[in-house]
C-alpha cells in the first residue's frame, strides 16, 4: 500500500493528538504520576473491542502501590497529552485534541486479593460514572474534561463495598467512528483500595473484552450533524455497552 505525503502528515497529526489516563486525586489530593496505575507507555489508542487491550490499555507500565479511598470520595483522573501533561509549551493537543469528540466513563471491578496483583482479566465491571452529551449545549464529555485541565471528577458511590478494586477511566473519541475500528478508547485502570461499611453488589455486570460490539452504534457512528459540525444532530447519545450508572 503507498501512501501520499498528505496521508502521512495527517497520519502524524492525529497521532500527535492522542492522550494517556496517568494520574489520580483523591478528595482534591494527587497521588502522583502514574502511581497507582496500570497505564500505556505510549499515548496511542485501541481500536479494536474485541482485544485485551480494552480492559486497561496496551501493556506499558504497572504500579506496585495502591491508592487508598473511602466509598463517597471524590476521585480524579487526569488525561495528558503525554505522561507530564504537555509536550511542549502551549501544546494545543493537550490534554487531547478538541477535534477527538466523545464520553467518558469510569468503571470498578472488585479482585481477589491485591489490586495491585490481580489479574486484569476475567473480572466483572460495573459502571459508577458518565459523561456523554449533553443535547442542550451540545457538549460532550471530553470537551468538560479539556475545560477542566484534563480532570474528570466524580464521587465514589457510597454503597461500595469494602475490598480491592481496578478502576477503569475511559475516553471515547468518535471523530472518526463513522468507519468501522476508526473509534479510539483511551483508558488506564487505577489500583484502589476501597473502606467504608458499604454493601453494594451489582445486579448486572459486564466483561471486557465483551461489553462493547465493534458496530455499536454509540461506536460506529457519525456525530457530525447538518450543518458539519460534532453536534450530533442535536441527537441524545447513550454510551456503548449498555451499561447504566450504577445507584446506591
Amino acid at each position: 500500500m503507498k501512501f501520499s505525503v498528505a496521508t502521512a502528515l495527517a497520519f502524524a497529526l492525529s497521532a500527535e493528538a492522542h492522550t494517556i489516563f496517568q494520574e489520580v486525586s483523591v478528595n482534591g489530593a494527587d497521588q502522583g504520576s502514574l502511581v497507582g496505575l496500570r497505564a500505556p507507555s505510549n499515548n496511542n489508542p485501541v481500536y479494536d473491542v474485541t482485544s485485551q487491550d480494552i480492559i486497561c490499555q496496551q501493556q506499558g507500565t504497572t504500579s506496585d502501590k495502591m491508592i487508598s479511598v473511602a466509598a463517597g470520595d471524590s476521585l480524579g483522573a487526569y488525561f495528558g497529552h503525554v505522561i507530564g501533561g504537555a509536550q511542549f509549551a502551549n501544546d494545543p493537543d493537550n490534554p487531547i485534541a478538541a477535534s477527538h469528540k466523545g464520553p467518558v466513563t469510569a468503571w470498578l471491578a472488585k479482585v481477589d486479593g491485591s489490586a495491585a496483583s490481580a489479574s486484569k482479566t476475567g473480572l466483572s465491571w460495573f459502571k459508577i460514572w458518565e459523561d456523554t452529551f449533553d443535547t442542550s449545549t451540545l457538549t460532550w464529555g471530553v470537551d468538560n474534561m479539556i475545560a477542566n485541565a484534563g480532570w474528570v471528577n466524580f464521587d465514589l458511590p457510597t454503597c461500595i463495598a469494602a475490598g480491592d478494586y481496578l478502576m477503569r477511566v475511559e475516553i471515547l473519541a468518535l471523530h472518526s467512528a463513522s468507519k468501522l475500528l476508526a473509534a479510539q478508547f483511551y483508558m488506564s485502570c487505577a489500583q484502589l483500595t476501597v473502606t467504608g461499611s458499604g454493601t453494594f453488589s451489582p445486579a448486572q455486570t459486564f466483561s471486557f473484552p465483551g461489553a462493547y460490539a465493534q458496530d455499536d452504534p454509540s461506536i460506529l457512528i457519525n456525530i457530525y450533524g447538518k450543518t458539519g459540525k460534532p453536534d450530533n444532530d442535536g441527537k441524545a447519545y447513550s454510551a456503548p455497552g449498555n451499561a447504566s450508572v450504577i445507584s446506591c
